[in-house]
């Protein structure tokens, strides 16, 4: 047990920098790369994932912005989440798919030598293991680097043996709480999402994503 005299004036700063040094912070992950060579890498991960589709690549003003804000965060996160939203079908998926690629191609390695990746899950995959196998439940929570798809399309609360589940709500918070990199896709709006998962979610979302809305026409509906 600390002693601190009662009669004693505190010094706040001090204290502060003592209390700090008890808390591990976790460092966000960064690409060591140039802002402008982590967009043409990944503009050409984005056309990969077009093509892999066998869809026709189409560029644009819009893209160009949507690839520019994600090279400036994947390079400088001043937080430690990235959410990608709009209508359906022009391309949020892609870019998160196109993030994972390039992290895959570059084979980056962490402090421990281990090869920094990103775990890709569909919101609906997240309720069903929280039911079905929470073992695995636990440990996709964990992961350093998370990419959720299609979060609200999946059923807020699932009943158990009685028992109301919250399986994306517990895995956003404890990620928030955990400080850990994660990439969000909804076709829901902010309004939408504080609506769907409530003030609380709402708020950390705002505390711990950067956000690019994806305005674009949806490329589904465009003849190649």
């Amino acid at each position: 047990m600390r002693q601190i005299d009662k009669g004693h004036k505190i010094n706040v700063e001090e204290l502060k920098s003592l209390l700090l040094d008890g808390k591990i912070t976790k460092e966000n992950f960064k690409l060591p790369y140039e802002e402008s060579q982590v967009f043409d890498m990944l503009m050409a991960s984005v056309k990969a994932e077009v093509e892999y589709r066998h869809r026709t690549f189409v560029d644009s003003p819009e893209l160009k912005a949507q690839v520019a804000a994600a090279s400036k965060w994947l390079i400088n996160q001043d937080k430690s989440g990235l959410l990608l939203c709009g209508m359906t079908g022009n391309g949020k998926s892609t870019m998160m798919k196109a993030i994972r690629g390039l992290l895959r191609f570059l084979e980056l390695k962490d402090r421990d030598n281990n090869r920094i990746g990103m775990m890709l899950i569909d919101a609906r995959e997240v309720v069903r293991m929280n039911k079905d196998e929470y073992n695995r439940f636990l440990r996709v929570r964990a992961e350093p680097i998370l990419a959720i798809d299609d979060i609200g399309l999946e059923p807020t609360e699932v009943l158990d043996y009685g028992n109301v589940l919250n399986p994306v709500i517990d895995l956003l918070s404890y990620r928030y709480n955990e400080q850990l990199m994660t990439i969000i896709t909804t076709n829901l709006i902010p309004k939408q999402i504080r609506e769907k998962y409530g003030d609380r979610i709402a708020d950390r979302f705002n505390e711990m994503m950067d956000c690019i809305i994806f305005k674009n026409e949806s490329y589904r509906q465009r003849r190649e």
